[in-house]
């Protein structure tokens, strides 16, 4: 057992979940953080089930609001004396012509993508700090290095999460706290099964969707997870202000 504990926001379905499952396996202290009180305690069971003897915690947090981030910071702190990594893993996705977008639905995105990762990241910083040594790691998307269609909203708010992460990766250096981002492609989780639903024909959908891929495949959330581990391991000691395209080849 390591004693290092991650906080994982958004880490109670999809890739969060998958990180949460992946650090408890390599001991770690691991704290997932959502708005679903019911989903988070199924979410806590899952990784225990997965991995015998692991310490996990749910607490409550909508990231959204600061007071919540600050919370849900200091019981994480309590609970285990300090954080060692925080992996932003919250996001919402929806695809919008720009003339159909109101300010609602730009509010949203915008508010859990850029503003959840921005203050969550500042509520941990003051505890890394505290002891000079920390890592970070932001979920963000191939739409973020790259246009998609229909995505505007979505695109600009994971542009603004990998510049956050490069500025972040500056500020913090003098700190020891090492900042990265992931930029996945289309992954198997219940935010792209919502999506593929939408669809009258979903294997066909499907299908689509691995067409565009060099690998022609998507990705699983534990494909992502193991990367993200490893920007958080000593083995990645010198992987700071990245971003890491992880999305079979379509942004290459």
């Amino acid at each position: 057992m390591n004693n290092k504990t991650v906080l994982i926001t958004g880490g109670t379905s999809g890739i969060g979940l998958a990180t949460a499952i992946r650090f408890a396996g390599k001991g770690y202290n691991v704290v997932l953080l959502g708005r679903d009180t019911d989903r988070g305690l199924r979410a806590v069971k899952s990784v225990m089930e997965k991995v015998s003897g692991a310490k996990c915690n749910y607490i409550p947090c909508d990231v959204r609001k600061i007071n919540d981030c600050k919370n849900a910071v200091e019981k994480a702190a309590e609970l285990y004396g300090s954080i060692d990594v925080l992996v932003n893993s919250a996001g919402v996705y929806f695809e919008q012509a720009i003339e159909d977008m109101s300010e609602d639905d730009f509010d949203l995105i915008m508010d859990i993508n850029v503003k959840g990762t921005y203050f969550m990241t500042q509520q941990v910083v003051a505890e890394m700090k505290k002891k000079s040594s920390g890592v970070i790691v932001n979920i963000s998307s191939d739409a973020g290095v790259h246009g998609n269609m229909l995505c505007s909203a979505y695109c600009a708010s994971k542009g603004a999460v990998n510049l956050f992460t490069k500025a972040m990766a500056l500020e913090l250096a003098p700190w020891n706290i090492r900042v990265n981002s992931v930029c996945p492609g289309d992954v198997m989780t219940p935010l792209t099964e919502k999506q593929l639903e939408q669809y009258p024909d979903r294997e066909t959908a499907l299908k689509e969707m691995k067409s565009v891929y060099p690998l022609g495949k998507i990705g699983t959330p534990e494909e992502i997870a193991g990367v993200i581990e490893f920007l958080c391991s000593d083995d990645a000691a010198f992987v700071n202000g990245a971003i890491w395209s992880v999305d079979g080849g379509i942004t290459a």
